[in-house]
């Protein structure tokens, strides 16, 4: 009863182990049939016929197989992963590099670019410093296949702990991650890592890796690459280090934000006991002996100068580096892209002492004559100035404006739409000397000297070669009648003495004669460009057209180098990764006139310097030629003066702040009119005094006896003879400078930019009294001695 009752309560299915099913008898089964049944299973485990704990254990055939089944899969994974993973494509913020610009001595001017990099050739680099970097971080770089093992299995011990991935790296791992890939702490970008560092060396040498891992990796104080370093560090370089500052460099990549301060006493000792560390290793692996190492030791740490600024581009230097940029573009093939991914380094022709004293006399010039706050007319007055050698063409100073860093990005000094007024009247003159004047209808052209007389009256009408009055549809009578600054009788004058009290009459009809096809050349050959040239009347030949400061400048040194023109320049040099790029040898100079020519110029304008309109630059103290000039309405006032050795141009405008054109500069300074003899000459003579100290005072040489020439009559001129000299007198007070718009930065070819203005616009609009005339009338030229003064007395003009 009792067994019965049990068995109706067992559960359905179960039974007593070695029992048979219900109603069946039982049977054990042994060890050795447990073995043999498990001959028949693929894999005995767990392992039949063996104890609890034994059955768990596998055999020593098992575990060999699946060690080899594990290398197996692992050797498949790792050759599909290699196969899988390809080199990518570089990343291009390592390609980006500032551009580095120096002064013509070969000091350091800015760095242009938004990463402070400088990549270079490993030959550049020494080979002790090569070794340092080697010695600490992959000393079998040149051995090894890319990887280090343990590294990477201590990278991933402290990875699979919790920690953080760590590099375990190799120099061409820290190349790759650099260079490929990012710098994120993952396991998928440490696997790439491996995977192309093992690849990358099928396609690069080992000098090739090991000049991209300098020139990648980051320094510290926001240099990237070796060259940065080595300037942000020591201020040399790469090519100068010593291998004791190398092994300093060495130990900046791993902590830069630690190792950067080392030049604090305070901040130093991570820095020492790393380079210590250095050292130590470099002897270890041979590259230098022991005793070489104490010697090192002995001598100290080799500190780092202080942090520099890489040079801001305020001031001045805004101006320079864009002029720069753009003589690099216009003569290579470098491309806008390329320049500015940087990595040049530009050897500009602007001398730093010059540039500084040419900014002062602005300034001084700003400080005494200009106070915007308390007298409107002298908001928005601008300046712009260029400074030229005329025996190469090389820019040695500009002016710009106020800078970049006060909103004012137009480079005046190399921007056109501003005119030049009677400045350009020496070119009339150079080109009735080298082609003479048809001064009667169907006649061949008549010599003309600086004698020749012309009628130097006011508001006289101007004939043509045909003998025709030029047309003026707005005159009553219909013809134009040409005007000076003053209604002085003058009479018939000899255009030397026209040019010295700046009459406009006997150049404009001496332009009329001797052609507009003539007088155009002569500009061009002296190096003014096509497209400032303005002929829409007569006025052309008193300075309608609206070249820039440089291009004036290089002009007038035309005349001061005896006839020879050479192309202005602001570039001597360009190098990238150490090696000189073509296209910036100094132009080779042109013959633009003869040679007594150029010298009859120098000496009338060495008259008009002496006892005509620009007096107040005979303080200068030595032999200078020079020409005033002023346009319709005070609109711009110019002076534009040389010795032998430097050829100067300054212009003075006022902006129009409301649009793209020119103000009077009526009641600037105080002046009821603004002429080229005072404030531009005034900087003019500031500038000229300081970048001539110490040169030698040359003379010029003594003008031709050209014989007689003929007067617009017909008869006869009399003889040239020299102009007297006049002893050099003080150098006026200079000034200070005043807030500007600020205009839109200026990027065409050199000298032909837009005009200076808020926007890029056209030249300004001009005045007149119809299409041949007045464009020049009341206020162009300047009062003849004897005339009323203007205020304080100073000359007009």
């Amino acid at each position: 009863m009792r067994r019965a009752a049990q068995a109706a309560n067992r559960r359905p299915g179960r039974r007593k182990a070695g029992h048979k099913a219900r109603g069946g008898s039982r049977r054990r089964v042994s060890p050795a049939q447990r073995r043999a049944s498990a001959k028949k299973r693929f894999i005995d485990y767990p392992r039949a016929g063996r104890g609890r704990l034994w059955r768990w254990l596998p055999s020593w055939k098992q575990t060999l197989g699946l060690f080899v089944t594990l290398c197996g899969a692992l050797a498949g994974a790792a050759a599909y992963a290699y196969a899988s993973v390809s080199i990518p494509s570089v990343n291009p913020s390592t390609q980006t590099q500032a551009n580095v610009f120096y002064w013509s001595d070969g000091s350091q001017m800015a760095e242009v670019g938004q990463v402070d990099r400088q990549n270079v050739n490993l030959a550049q680099v020494p080979r002790d410093v090569q070794w340092d970097f080697l010695a600490a971080e992959n000393a079998s770089f040149y051995t090894d296949p890319g990887v280090d093992p343990q590294g990477i299995l201590r990278a991933l011990y402290h990875m699979a702990k919790g920690g953080q991935v760590q590099s375990g790296s190799t120099i061409t791992q820290q190349f790759v991650k650099n260079t490929y890939l990012n710098q994120s702490q993952t396991l998928s970008r440490k696997l790439d890592e491996i995977m192309i560092s093992l690849k990358i060396g099928g396609s690069l040498s080992k000098k090739q890796i090991l000049q991209g891992y300098l020139n990648t990796c980051y320094y510290g104080r926001g240099a990237y690459g070796i060259e940065a370093a080595s300037e942000a560090y020591y201020h040399v370089p790469v090519r100068k280090l010593t291998m004791s500052q190398g092994a300093f460099l060495a130990s900046t990549v791993n902590e830069p934000s630690v190792m950067m301060n080392a030049n604090d006493p305070q901040e130093r000792a991570p820095a020492v006991a790393r380079w210590k560390y250095v050292l130590g290793r470099m002897a270890a692996i041979g590259k230098i002996s022991n005793a070489q190492k104490d010697r090192y030791l002995r001598e100290g740490f080799p500190v780092p100068k202080p942090m520099r600024d890489r040079g801001s581009t305020s001031g001045q230097v805004g101006y320079l580096t864009q002029a720069a940029e753009q003589y690099v573009e216009q003569h290579s093939s470098i491309t806008d892209q390329e320049l500015h991914q940087g990595g040049y380094q530009i050897y500009t022709t602007f001398d730093k002492h010059k540039v500084t004293e040419l900014s002062a006399s602005v300034a001084r010039m700003r400080k005494q004559h200009l106070h915007p706050a308390g007298r409107a007319a002298d908001k928005n007055v601008q300046v712009g100035a260029a400074s030229v050698d005329p025996t190469t063409g090389a820019i040695v100073a500009l002016y710009g404006g106020d800078g970049w860093n006060k909103g004012h990005y137009t480079d005046n000094a190399n921007s056109s739409g501003v005119p030049v007024g009677s400045t350009f009247k020496p070119f009339d003159l150079a080109a009735a000397l080298d082609h003479g004047a048809v001064l009667s209808p169907g006649q061949p052209p008549s010599p003309i000297t600086p004698e020749s007389r012309f009628d130097g009256d006011d508001n006289i009408k101007i004939k043509n070669q045909q003998g025709q009055y030029l047309p003026d549809g707005s005159d009553p009578s219909g013809f134009l009648h040409q005007q000076n600054d003053v209604p002085t009788k003058y009479g018939y004058i000899t255009l030397r003495k026209a040019m010295e009290q700046s009459v406009n009459t006997p150049y404009v009809q001496l332009g009329e004669y001797v052609g507009y096809d003539n007088v155009e050349n002569e500009a061009l050959k002296s190096g003014l460009l096509r497209n400032s040239l303005q002929y829409d009347t007569a006025g052309f030949y008193i300075g309608t057209s609206t070249p820039s400061a440089i291009r004036m400048a290089d002009a007038y040194g035309t005349f001061a180098d005896r006839g020879m023109h050479h192309e202005p320049y602001s570039v001597a040099k360009v190098l990238q990764a150490g090696k000189q790029l073509p296209g910036f040898r100094a132009p080779a100079g042109t013959r633009a006139m003869p040679a007594s020519t150029a010298d009859t110029v120098s000496d009338v304008l060495q008259g008009v310097v002496k006892h005509g309109t620009g007096t107040n630059a005979l303080a200068l103290g030595r032999p200078a030629a020079g020409k005033t000039g002023t346009t319709d309405d005070y609109k711009s006032a110019w002076f534009i003066g040389y010795t032998p050795q430097l050829s100067t141009a300054v212009a003075m405008f006022k902006e129009n702040a409301k649009n793209s054109g020119l103000q009077s500069m009526a009641g600037v300074g105080g002046y009821s009119k603004v002429f080229g003899a005072d404030m531009p000459t005034q900087v003019w003579l500031g500038y000229m005094t300081a970048a001539l100290q110490n040169q030698p005072v040359l003379p010029f040489p003594a003008a031709p006896q050209l014989g007689k020439g003929t007067n617009e009559n017909g008869a006869p001129s009399p003889s040239p003879s020299p102009s007297p000299t006049t002893p050099p007198s003080p150098t006026p007070t200079p000034s200070a400078p005043s807030p500007t718009p600020s205009p839109t930065p200026c990027d065409t070819v050199l000298g032909g930019c837009t005009s200076p203005s808020t926007e890029p616009s056209p030249s300004p609009p001009q005045t007149g009294t119809g299409s041949w005339g007045g464009l020049l009338g009341p206020g162009t030229g300047s009062q003849p001695q004897g005339a009323a003064p203007g205020p304080s007395g100073r000359p007009q003009n």
